[in-house]
């Protein structure tokens, strides 16, 4: 199993609930096709660098996840078909970013408590 991580932005004209409707189809999607999620952020509403379909602001989420080669294609059609989601990018992960994965999670947790 390779490590993933996937970092999609939706459409800033949804509800808090619709957000999260759209953030656990995704992860219904992954738990189906048999992927470990091993780490969720929510991100938030940010300011994007550049318009998008005339769109300013996004809620970005991150998803890190275990899965095999052949999930990110067909994660990739999921995100197409899905209107509220306008733009994603998902990145295999190597050993050195597993390890800055961990760190970063870490120190997020820490600046939390």
């Amino acid at each position: 199993m390779n490590n993933y991580e996937t970092v999609f932005i939706l459409t800033p004209v949804l509800s808090d609930a619709q957000v999260e409707e759209a953030v656990k189809k995704i992860e219904d999607f992954l738990k189906e096709r048999n992927c470990e999620i091993v780490a969720k952020e929510n991100w938030g509403l940010k300011k994007l660098a550049y318009p998008i379909q005339l769109k300013k602001n996004g809620f970005y989420t991150l998803i890190e996840f275990k899965g095999e080669g052949n999930i990110v294609s067909d994660l990739e059609l999921i995100f197409k078909r899905d209107e509220r989601v306008i733009r994603y990018l998902t990145t295999r992960l190597d050993k050195h970013a597993i390890e800055y994965a961990v760190t970063r999670r870490a120190k997020v947790k820490a600046a939390k408590a």
